[in-house]
């Protein structure tokens, strides 16, 4: 039986952890090359060297252009094209209404919809001259429901939303899909710092936090059970795979049914 990207190239940011990791475990067993990027390079090489010769690591800032440039520069020189980008990498921001500050804010702006403006960009110039490619971002229910998430993380997460299909709109004609994943109550250590501080704890540590995690965040669905990476990966490949093939500019939710469980409270 065919493997589902087989002869495929993806970038994934955010990839030595979490969803980003699981995604490339994913990705490679069903047969694509995988350029993987983090900011934690002794994890993200052993990452690599884990999953084979189609896993390449490379150190990456997705607040850098200049690093996502080179990301997709490097797909196309080690594996000769790039069909699908998966804007995975983020993390948590500061500020409320009234502590918000301009450093976190352009923090937080940068981090989370800066790096999918310049990866659409950058992976769009390397798709055009294939007449195909598929573009994936990583948002939120933050975006669309309220109490889901900090003020700047739920403000930039409508910006990716919207982005996406304002983006997928514009390279549609040269047969590039873009299309967001907007994941619920899933469990990995971005409730507790995200990569880099989950790679400074030990393994065991972690271990528990995560379980400890799956365990409050199974009363926030109507499944009665947290989401895992597996949720989110398994729809990036539905959508990178060819099976996606007619999906364009759309957010697909994967919340276990969260956004029905939360309403705003009338006023007055």
């Amino acid at each position: 039986m065919a493997k589902r990207l087989e002869g495929k190239v993806a970038v994934i940011t955010g990839a030595t952890s979490g969803i980003g990791e699981v995604t490339a475990e994913i990705f490679i067993a069903e047969g694509a090359s995988v350029i993987l990027a983090g900011r934690t390079e002794e994890k993200g090489r052993k990452i690599a060297e884990r999953l084979g010769e189609k896993a390449v690591f490379q150190r990456a800032d997705v607040m850098d252009e200049a690093d996502i440039k080179a990301l997709v520069d490097l797909a196309v020189s080690q594996f000769g094209r790039l069909d699908c980008l998966f804007n995975n990498a983020g993390g948590r921001s500061e500020g409320t209404l009234e502590t918000v500050t301009p450093d976190d804010f352009d923090y937080a702006m940068r981090l989370l919809l800066g790096s999918v403006v310049f990866g659409i960009k950058h992976a769009t110039i390397a798709m055009k001259s294939q007449g195909s490619g598929c573009i994936l971002n990583n948002s939120s229910i933050a975006a669309i429901r309220s109490g889901q998430g900090g003020y700047l993380y739920s403000a930039a997460k409508a910006g990716v939303t919207h982005l996406t299909k304002i983006a997928g709109l514009e390279v549609g004609q040269y047969g590039i899909r873009v299309n967001a994943i907007s994941p619920g109550a899933v469990a990995t250590p971005i409730f507790w710092g995200g990569s880099e501080v989950a790679n400074t704890i030990d393994d065991e540590v972690n271990a528990k936090k995560l379980e400890k995690l799956k365990r409050n965040l199974a009363f926030a669905t109507p499944l009665g059970k947290s989401g895992l990476p597996e949720d989110i990966a398994n729809t990036a490949l539905f959508l990178a795979s060819d099976e996606g093939a007619y999906i364009t500019c759309q957010d697909i939710v994967v919340d276990g049914g969260r956004t029905t469980m939360f309403h705003e409270a009338p006023k007055g």
